[in-house]
Order: structure tokens, then C-alpha cells, then sequence
């Protein structure tokens, strides 16, 4: 039985999801056996040929319109994908960023040969996508990006430098967030569709070295002069990047929330396991009055945690999570992540700092939640902007 043991949510009260999940979990069990994840920590990056997998077992897309060759579903599948993939191991599959984060984008706000061009191709695995926000000098501040995209005659030149861009290795599909007018701040920001294979003057940077998510390439991108044509403008007006971006991130952080608790669940179930097998002085870690208090305050605030994030799962799917609420979850579930697997770590005692131990890698991987998506200091002021 699982430690944090909230009832499943009325919206997740479906044979066809029910259906789904085990079809998502059996691909998992055999496409991303644990041998093979190894190799993608070993190597740093999932090999392009894993997403061709997914895409041909209905792994990608599944919330994009059927008539653009996607699955018709809705968040609620997207949900499946990520839970499964959190519940048997597999690190640096980057599907909720290609599922929930990137597609949305084509979904919504697309023209429509943009979504018949792109999203069928995205759907099956044959482009893996990125997004380009950050900049060696700009994160989670957009308005400060330098990059350009220019016209010139009937298309547009890419000038500038992106970096900790996910997928950035295997990527052949990127949006970019640029400047179409740089004197015009955050009303001068485009996204510019673009596909890396014969794009002269782009270039992929090193993979960065990063202290944990060993399996997930994360890169430097550059754009020299790079030529795209007139109609890469998403949604094909210029100047609506920033309210593109800007009505996305409730889902965005949404999701970094459920990855969150997904996280924190996970933390729990292991520690769980382990205090009740370690030995010391005689008798288990468990049975010491202080590992039973740790782990009981851990599980009072897990599960009002995924009470709260249910409660926002439901709004989004009414079309009702608004900025501050997913700032909220974004913020406080992370945080709460960062402590529950720093003190089941702690609990492992020297084991804990062993990466052959699921917690030690966990304890690497958290840190990062609580400044993509937007740091938790801007969660902060978004939060407080609503009081």
C-alpha cells in the first residue's frame, strides 16, 4: 500500500484512462527496463530511437486533436504518461515537456497549416521538440532576451544564443523566443517555429554537465544568421510571444507540481521499504520513535499536498487554474519535495549518498523544481500580486 494513500479523484474515474494507464505502464515495463535507463544516465541523453517507440505506441500526443493526427484525449491522459513513467523509473524521457508543455502551444495558438504541418510529425515521433526561453543573461525575465528574429525579404534571421535547453542534443524541432522588435519590450516578442535539420547557422552547444537528471540532455543552442521562412511566426502575427507564453504557464507549472508529488510519493514508498528491512542496534530503523514521527509528519503534509494538487488538476480540466493557484502549486509542492527527500535521505543514513540507492539520485534530481518553470522567488511575487 502506498504511504500517501489519497482516493483516486473522481476525474481519473474511468475504464478508458484505467486502459490506458496499463497499456503506458506494460510499454514502460518493456521499452525502459532499468538496464536501459542506465544506459541513458551512462550516456546523458535518450536515444532518438526511444521516441520513435513512444510515438508508435501512442505515448505522444495524446491530448492533440484527432485531426492532426493526435489521440483526441485531454489532460487526464497526459497525466497517465507522466504517472507511469514516474512509477517505473524512467529518468530523462522528457515527455511532459513535449506533451504538455510544447504541443499546447501548437494546439492553441497555431495557424492551421502550422498545426497540419508540424503536429502529425510530433505526434508520431518523428520530430522531438524543444523550447528556447533562457539566455546566458536572461531567465526566468523574458523581457531581457537578446535574441532577434528579423525580417529579411520574405522570411526572418535568427541571431542569438540559448541555453539549459532540454532536448537540446536530440531536438529537431525548436520554438524560439525572440524579438521581432526589439524596441518594442515584451510586445515585441514572436515564437519562431524551427526545424534544426538543414538550418545553416544554427549549432548545438556541449551538453551541460548538471549535478543531477544524468539521463536528460540539457544544451547551449546558437543561431547564426539562421533563415526561417515568413509563416514560422507561431499563430503568424508577430508580437504575441509573450501572451502566448504568458497563458501557458499555468499548465506549465501545473505540471511541474505533479511531477512534484509524484517525486515526493515516490521518496516516501522507497524510505518506507528501506527503514523496514535496515537493521540498527538490534532492531529496525523503523521501529526508533524518531524514524515513525519523520516519516508521519512527511505523510500529513503529502497528502494535503495531493489533495491540493488534485483540487488544481479539476480546475485546469474546467478551464478555471489561474496564475496565482498554479503559482501556489508550483511553489509549495516543490518545496515540499526538496524537504521529504532530504530527510527520507537522511533516514538512509550512509546509504543515502550512495547513487546506487534511488534516493541519492532523487536527492540530485529535485533540486532543479524549484527553478525551471520559473524560480519560486517569481512564484512568490505572483502569489502576492493576487493579494
Amino acid at each position: 500500500m502506498p504511504v500517501i494513500d489519497v482516493s483516486r479523484p473522481e476525474f481519473m474515474e474511468d475504464e478508458e484512462i484505467s486502459i490506458f494507464a496499463d497499456a503506458v505502464g506494460k510499454f514502460y515495463e518493456q521499452h525502459a527496463p532499468q538496464k536501459r535507463v542506465a544506459k541513458w544516465r551512462e550516456d546523458g541523453q535518450v536515444e532518438r530511437e526511444f521516441w520513435s517507440e513512444a510515438g508508435e505506441a501512442g505515448l505522444l500526443g495524446v491530448s492533440v486533436p484527432e485531426e492532426y493526427g493526435g489521440h483526441g484525449g485531454d489532460f487526464r491522459h497526459d497525466l497517465v504518461v507522466i504517472d507511469q513513467q514516474a512509477k517505473h523509473g524512467v529518468e530523462g524521457f522528457a515527455a511532459s515537456l513535449h506533451n504538455v508543455i510544447i504541443l499546447p502551444y501548437l494546439v492553441r495558438h497555431g495557424t492551421e497549416e502550422q498545426k497540419k504541418k508540424y503536429l502529425p510529425r510530433l505526434v508520431s515521433g518523428e520530430l522531438v521538440s524543444a523550447i528556447a526561453m533562457s539566455e546566458p543573461g536572461a531567465g526566468s525575465d523574458l523581457q531581457s532576451i537578446t535574441t532577434t528574429a528579423l525580417k529579411d525579404g520574405n522570411g526572418y534571421r535568427l541571431n542569438g544564443s540559448k541555453t539549459y535547453i532540454s532536448n537540446g542534443q536530440i531536438a529537431d524541432f525548436v520554438i524560439v523566443v525572440a524579438k521581432t522588435d526589439p524596441k518594442e519590450g515584451h510586445k515585441g516578442i514572436s515564437l519562431v517555429l524551427m526545424e534544426t535539420e538543414g538550418a545553416e547557422g544554427f549549432e548545438r552547444g556541449k551538453k551541460l554537465d548538471k549535478i543531477g537528471l544524468d539521463a536528460q540532455d540539457t544544451s547551449e543552442l546558437f543561431f547564426d544568421d539562421v533563415f526561417v521562412p515568413g509563416d514560422a511566426i507561431l499563430g503568424g502575427v508577430e508580437g504575441k510571444g509573450f501572451y502566448q507564453l504568458m497563458g501557458e504557464l499555468p499548465q506549465e507549472r501545473l505540471i511541474i507540481a505533479v511531477q512534484a508529488m509524484d517525486g515526493i510519493e515516490r521518496a516516501l514508498d522507497t524510505t518506507v521499504e528501506f527503514v523496514k528491512q535496515r537493521k540498527a542496534f538490534g532492531q529496525t530503523v523503523w521501529d526508533f520513535q524518531n524514524t515513525q514521527f519523520v516519516l508521519a509528519d512527511l505523510k500529513a503534509k503529502g497528502t494535503a499536498a495531493r489533495v491540493f494538487v488534485n483540487d488544481c488538476i479539476a480546475k485546469l480540466l474546467d478551464g478555471k487554474l489561474d496564475v496565482p493557484t498554479a503559482s501556489m502549486a508550483k511553489y509549495w509542492v516543490t518545496e515540499l519535495q526538496s524537504e521529504v527527500v532530504d530527510k527520507c535521505l537522511q533516514l538512509h543514513g550512509g546509504s543515502g549518498y550512495i547513487n546506487d540507492y534511488p534516493i541519492a539520485r532523487m536527492y540530485r534530481d529535485t533540486r532543479i523544481a524549484r527553478i525551471f518553470g520559473g524560480s519560486n522567488e517569481i512564484m512568490k511575487m505572483l502569489i502576492a500580486r493576487s493579494m
